[in-house]
């Protein structure tokens, strides 16, 4: 579930324990799950960060990243069910790796939790990392993206909106949720082809991206009913409760009070709106 504002969220909880400090350890935790992708192993990933200092903490993405000195890039995918922790963990089962930190902090330790092992640790060379940040395997990020960019890049493809949104190659951080919520603040019918956006339309999902995203980030991200995300204190987020449409079928809508919510699959996800506060207008 981690989007970007869960994803932002992470790395602006850890930076302060992790940045600028020397990797003394890094180990597999005992978990007896189906284990998470880890490249390029255990062995050849200690023996290239251990001693190394933590440049810079970040995010790319959906993808939280630790720069090493060395040039190398610890890459974290949290995919479904992925946290980072620097403490009481949901439960100690999930635990999948551990990043100890040399001296004596708050925090000592950072670890990846993953309920489910859909998550995956990469630890990639300068040119690897070079080629996932600007190898045109990602689009724009959703929070630094001009409008201009979305302009463009929506008027390349005829697939509904919606689906468009989720293409990490065209938008890259946004996902199912976020994109339901942008969407109602833009008041646009999810379904409309993406090519078929006029200028102000697109502009108001430019707008209603930062707006949404940031206030997301603010409230340190959405905790849905099945209690998955949680920060790296193993605390709630606060966002859910501002949610709009997003799993809210049935309800009366927030926003014009005239309408209840409805959900339609996309793609095999599943998409909320208001059908009148967005309209399907015919083109």
């Amino acid at each position: 579930m981690p989007e970007l504002p869960e994803v932002e969220t992470m790395v602006r909880g850890i930076r302060p324990f992790v940045e600028g400090r020397t990797i003394a350890a890094v180990r597999v935790c005992g978990c007896r799950c189906r284990p998470i992708t880890l490249f390029p192993g255990l062995k050849s990933m200690a023996r290239r960060s251990v001693g190394r200092h933590v440049a810079a903490v970040r995010r790319i993405a959906k993808r939280v990243v630790m720069e090493l000195d060395s040039g190398d890039a610890f890459v974290i995918e949290p995919r479904m069910t992925g946290l980072m922790l620097l403490h009481d963990p949901p439960d100690p089962e999930h635990l999948r790796i551990e990043w100890r930190f040399a001296g004596r902090r708050e925090f000592n330790s950072v670890w990846f939790w993953d309920r489910r092992g859909l998550g995956t640790v990469r630890l990639l060379t300068a040119v690897e990392f070079a080629e996932l940040s600007g190898g045109g395997l990602l689009g724009p990020d959703a929070l630094t993206m001009t409008a201009n960019d979305l302009r463009e890049r929506m008027a390349a493809t005829r697939r509904p909106v919606k689906v468009a949104l989720l293409d990490q190659r065209l938008v890259a951080g946004i996902g199912n949720l976020y994109a339901s919520e942008i969407l109602h603040v833009a008041r646009i019918h999810p379904a409309v082809p993406a090519a078929r956006l006029t200028a102000p339309q697109a502009d108001r999902i430019h707008a209603a991206t930062r707006l949404v995203l940031e206030d997301a980030i603010r409230h340190e991200g959405s905790t849905l009913g099945d209690g998955t995300y949680r920060n790296v204190l193993n605390q709630n987020g606060g966002y859910q409760n501002s949610h709009r449409v997003y799993d809210r079928a049935d309800e009366p809508c927030p926003t014009c009070r005239r309408a209840k919510v409805i959900r339609i699959v996309q793609a095999q996800r599943s998409t909320f709106f208001c059908p009148v506060c967005q309209r399907k207008r015919q083109h």
